[in-house]
């Protein structure tokens, strides 16, 4: 089935496939309206989004599973080239989705005897109304932002994560986001909860072959961190040259809690993300280490958001950017430390690496201290491939290209060192192809 175009009757269409509850569908109501009224975005690349035109919902033959034989050969062969079944044994747990749907799903009984929920969206909303009805659509309301009152109008897939409190995870659990139609809209939605004094490490990975006409992807990403825990959440997406992609992802961190963003961004014709860190209780951490990778007609507008609303919080964004073929590479982060946030710390690092005469590069940040006895501190840098460091590796026998894709490979490392070894291998490759 597929629908396309943005309408009330369409959107009752993906309420009524999904069998969802009175509630939920008064939201995707309810979000339509904002989505109706709110403006596009004045700031960062300038979007051209045909919305009449996008798939919204599009499903394939496949049911979901825990089990990959049963799933079509021609998909699970696109998801074996991947590389993501072979991913797979490093994990406590996958879900994988492809267009609108999530079709894989599977999780380690030790986890199921923890009363971990790691679901999709659809199966989370459904079977355990009274978290969702408590968390979702709280920290990123339907009507923050035009595209977050779009993900909410049409949501469909993504994953549901609840952790108990006392429970660590020994090993990540993950999920991978495949679209593979020409005007596809995917639209995942994300809740995680990680309960006090738990630990959880998710991964999401993305991508989508090239097509002549643009696609579509809007997510939105809510985490809860209770008391004294921590969440890391890696992603690296790849997108093709022709998706937009426009998401919200936000955190609250609770008292001694910890939030860590680790992000790339190689792939998508516009991206605009900012991960946020809303650092509600005293103590409380924040961190998101960045790269972004823009290319021939490429605009990635990333960054970050750090919100000090409690005493003696602490937050880091680092970030690196390569700009290369008329790429354009910008940094866009704010952090706000509260009037009430007395003793906090803030560190900002944007670096910027740019290897042409075509690229560009802009650094913007907001910066807002509202109390005496708190701290931030930014650090800027934009740089060129040194000549005379060329030089003397093609003077050790290696070509200009191989010379270059060494300095840029040491120009990341930081983040590279917070990767799973996998997905490190696979950002090496990422970054081979697109130099």
């Amino acid at each position: 089935m597929e629908i396309r175009g943005l309408n009330p009757k369409n959107i009752e269409k993906i309420s009524r496939i999904k069998k969802e509850d009175d509630w939920i569908l008064d939201f995707r109501k309810k979000s339509y309206e904002a989505f109706l009224r709110l403006p596009m975005p004045s700031f960062g690349p300038s979007l051209k989004i045909d919305f009449d035109s996008i798939i919204y919902y599009r499903n394939s033959d496949d049911k979901l599973t825990n089990n990959w034989k049963n799933i079509g050969e021609s998909i699970r062969d696109e998801f074996t080239n991947l590389g993501v079944l072979e991913s797979e044994k490093y994990m406590d747990g996958m879900g994988v989705q492809y267009e609108s749907e999530v079709i894989y799903h599977n999780m380690i009984e030790e986890l199921k005897k923890k009363n971990v929920i790691f679901t999709s969206i659809e199966e989370g909303l459904r079977n355990y109304p009274d978290i969702a009805k408590r968390y979702f659509g709280k920290i990123v309301p339907y009507a923050d932002n035009k595209f977050s009152a779009l993900n909410s109008t049409v949501f469909s897939g993504g994953s549901f994560i609840y952790i108990p409190p006392h429970t660590k995870l020994d090993r990540p659990l993950q999920s991978y986001f495949r679209i593979n139609r020409e005007n596809m809209g995917q639209f995942e939605r994300t809740l995680i909860i990680v309960d006090d004094d738990s630990d959880l490490h998710y991964i999401e990975g993305c991508t989508a072959p090239t097509y002549s006409t643009e696609s579509l992807h809007a997510a939105v990403v809510e985490i809860y961190v209770g008391k004294g825990s921590k969440c890391r959440y890696t992603t690296i997406q790849n997108w093709a040259p022709n998706v937009n992609n426009l998401v919200t992802k936000r955190a609250l961190v609770e008292e001694d809690g910890e939030m860590e963003w680790i992000d790339g961004n190689v792939g998508a014709l516009s991206n605009m993300k900012y991960p946020a860190c809303i650092l509600k209780g005293d103590r409380s951490r924040g961190t998101c280490i960045t790269i972004s990778v823009a290319s021939s007609n490429q605009q990635q507008d990333t960054g970050s958001r750090m919100i000090h609303l409690g005493k003696n919080t602490k937050s880091t964004i680092l970030s690196k950017s390569i700009a290369r073929n008329g790429g354009n590479a910008t940094y866009r982060g704010k952090v706000d430390i509260g009037k009430n946030a007395e003793n906090s710390e803030a560190f900002v690092k944007c670096d910027t690496l740019i290897l042409d005469d075509l690229s560009k590069s802009d650094t913007i940040p907001t910066n807002i201290v509202e109390n005496d006895s708190s701290f931030l501190e930014h650090e800027a840098t934009v740089s060129r491939v040194s000549d005379e460091n060329l030089f003397y590796l093609m003077s050790r026998g290696l070509s200009k290209e191989k010379a270059t894709e060494l300095i840029v490979l040491g120009f990341i490392e930081k983040f590279r060192e917070e990767l799973p070894m996998e997905y490190a291998v696979e950002l090496n490759q990422l970054l081979k192809k697109n130099l």
